[in-house]
């Protein structure tokens, strides 16, 4: 059985999105990220940077006991390797075509965008230079992906990967990011495409059902967990 420790952030979408598309039977674990639950021992223990998604296996194809892997990049590696889906098998060159574009957004077009998001929507005060700063720097990254989009379907070529997986969660908050997709054709038919797609609708709706009943306002509390790094008081 797979646990998935997970809260509805476009980091926790993109294990959802393999999952659904896979077919794989698994439990979701909410990892309340506004209350404070990414710190507690029990977790940490699977996911010592304090963050989700962390996905435990209790029936892994290799070793000899259950694994835990944290770090949303690489849980789309592991799950792709051991189900021989949506990344090409060692030797073919298109495997290492497809984790680059998985790396590009992990270290670019997740955390540019998690900044812009920031500035935007969170920070107490509006700082024009950083807004300014991120919002420019996702409609840079924005326009690397169009133009990789514009002569295949999908990022890596003809098929749906980890790479598809890992950047549309990134993509569809464009508008909370300052980003007109009519700006990037080739990019908003990719989008459309995979969120037509059924699993990725089912994704979703499973992650609007953990969060249901969850405040959509981000309180001082939150705000001081969730970017001040401390627990919750009285924990």
């Amino acid at each position: 059985m797979l646990q998935l420790y997970y809260w509805p952030t476009p980091n926790g979408h993109k294990i959802t999105l393999f999952l659904e598309e896979a077919g794989l039977p698994y439990e979701i674990v909410p990892v309340d990220i506004t209350k404070g639950d990414q710190f507690e021992p029990e977790f940490l223990k699977i996911s010592p940077n304090n963050r989700m998604p962390a996905l435990v296996d209790s029936e892994p194809s290799i070793g000899s006991g259950p694994i835990s892997v944290f770090e949303s990049g690489a849980i789309l590696e592991y799950l792709a390797d051991k189900t021989g889906e949506f990344l090409p098998a060692f030797g073919d060159p298109k495997r290492y075509e497809t984790l680059q574009w998985l790396y590009w957004q992990m270290g670019g077009l997740g955390p540019m965008a998690g900044q812009n998001h920031h500035f935007n929507r969170y920070a107490p005060e509006k700082i024009a230079y950083a807004i300014n700063r991120y919002v420019k720097e996702t409609a840079r990254l924005y326009g690397v992906l169009d133009k990789r989009l514009a002569d295949r379907e999908y990022v890596s070529g003809d098929s749906y990967t980890i790479a598809d997986m890992a950047s549309y969660p990134w993509i569809v908050a464009h508008e909370a990011q300052g980003q007109n997709l009519n700006d990037f054709p080739h990019l908003k038919k990719w989008f459309e495409r995979i969120g037509a797609k059924a699993s990725v609708k089912k994704a979703y709706e499973k992650g609007r059902a953990v969060s249901s009943g969850t405040s959509a306002n981000m309180t001082d509390e939150a705000r001081r967990i969730l970017f001040g790094f401390e627990k919750p008081k009285g924990a």
